[in-house]
């Protein structure tokens, strides 16, 4: 039998290396990595709940920036920003509380109209329906018929119980349209001193670039507005002349609401300005609905490719490509207020980026139908909207 030995190793008592025990600085790690993931659920739940604050916020900017063109002229006449400021969206509200009243007189006695006359529109039609297909329908009958219908009391369930959600919204879209004026008047009235407070925390070199973004945007800015307001002036003319031939009524009203709806509302503007004065010409004469959805779309031909690009190349000069695309993104990101502010945005992000491009003059290619291709892109020098000549 062999003998033991006294001196190996005791297997049965474990081992604990230095390299087995936990580092001092892992509890610290794991504290902090903690800390910083609160903190991140934290400002993404503060954000979240910021939202339309931050979306009021950017329209109150883009809408100081549009009228701050209007107070800085008044203001080197020698009026206080304040009243200048004050004035400028006076003018606005009376022109807006104008439109909406001479708009919603309208409405009223056209629907008034409607009203009064749809026992004769619904006995024609009937009439018609008779006629064509043999039937036997009587009016008193389809009266009978809806007034006891299960689905009329449903709705009518229904739209009582919906009351206070529209007046909800309601009392909610006030409130925004409060908050983006008191946000849009301080900015425009504090223009300077907001400027001079957000350059006194960067050195001069940034200074300089600061100021030359807010000059572009605010150029870029109010030449949209003044640009769209010329457009729908023009568009207004028009389509009055049109409508008091034909002996349409409400022609005022309906061309002030095709040219400010068709010029200020993205992409579907246009379909939406020309749908209610088609609807009320089918009211006297279905040929006249005809000639009005056929001028509202050569007219809108006439504007695409003649009447905008002049009005707008010195503007906006944002390429209709380019805003189509970004009216998509914008609609995307913000919804309808995305929409709308999305083409000043573009046009003043690519001034702002023209301006640190340089271009080259470019060899090798044929001229474009101008006769223009073969320089620079341009053949004239001139580096592009916003672009700077390197």
């Amino acid at each position: 039998m062999a003998a033991t030995d006294d001196t190996a190793p005791d297997d049965s008592r474990p081992s604990r290396p230095d390299g087995a025990r936990m580092p001092r600085w892992l509890p610290r790690a794991v504290v902090v990595t903690l800390a910083l993931f609160a903190c991140f659920q934290l400002a993404g739940w503060a954000f979240h709940q910021l939202t339309g604050l931050l979306v009021d916020i950017l329209v109150a900017f883009f809408l100081a920036l549009a009228i701050e063109p209007a107070v800085d002229r008044m203001a080197a006449r020698g009026m206080r920003r304040g009243l200048a400021t004050g004035l400028v969206f006076l003018g606005v509200a009376v022109a807006v509380t104008g439109f909406v009243t001479l708009l919603g007189s309208m409405l009223a006695g056209q629907i008034q109209t409607m009203v009064e006359n749809f026992p004769s529109y619904l006995d024609s039609v009937i009439s018609w329906i008779n006629r064509t297909f043999r039937t036997s329908f009587s009016r008193v009958e389809i009266q009978s018929s809806v007034l006891h219908s299960d689905w009329l009391r449903k709705y009518v369930s229904s739209s009582a119980g919906g009351v206070l959600d529209v007046s909800a919204a309601v009392l909610g879209g006030l409130f925004r349209t409060l908050t983006v004026v008191l946000f849009a008047f301080y900015f425009a009235a504090d223009g300077p001193r907001l400027r001079r407070a957000l350059c006194s925390v960067l050195p001069p070199r940034r200074q300089a670039e600061v100021l030359r973004a807010w000059e572009i945007a605010v150029a870029k800015t109010g030449g949209y507005l003044y640009s769209r307001a010329l457009m729908a002036l023009v568009s207004g003319i028009a389509h009055y002349v049109l409508l008091q031939v034909l002996g349409v009524p409400y022609a005022v009203a309906l061309a002030i609401w095709v040219g400010l709806v068709s010029q200020f509302v993205p992409t579907i503007g246009t379909y939406l300005a020309g749908a209610l004065p088609t609807l009320l010409a089918f009211t006297v004469d279905p040929w006249y609905a005809v000639w009005v959805l056929g001028f509202v779309v050569v007219y809108q031909q006439f504007e695409n490719y003649v009447l905008q690009p002049r009005i707008t190349a010195r503007t906006v000069a944002v390429h209709p490509a380019v805003a189509f695309g970004s009216v998509i993104a914008g609609a995307a990101l913000l919804g309808a207020v995305g929409a709308l502010i999305a083409i000043p945005a573009t046009a003043t992000l690519q001034a702002f980026l023209g301006a640190y491009v340089k271009r080259y003059e470019v060899t090798g290619l044929p001229a474009g139908p101008d006769g223009r291709g073969g320089r620079g892109g341009r053949g004239d020098g001139d580096p592009g909207p916003g672009g700077a000549e390197g």
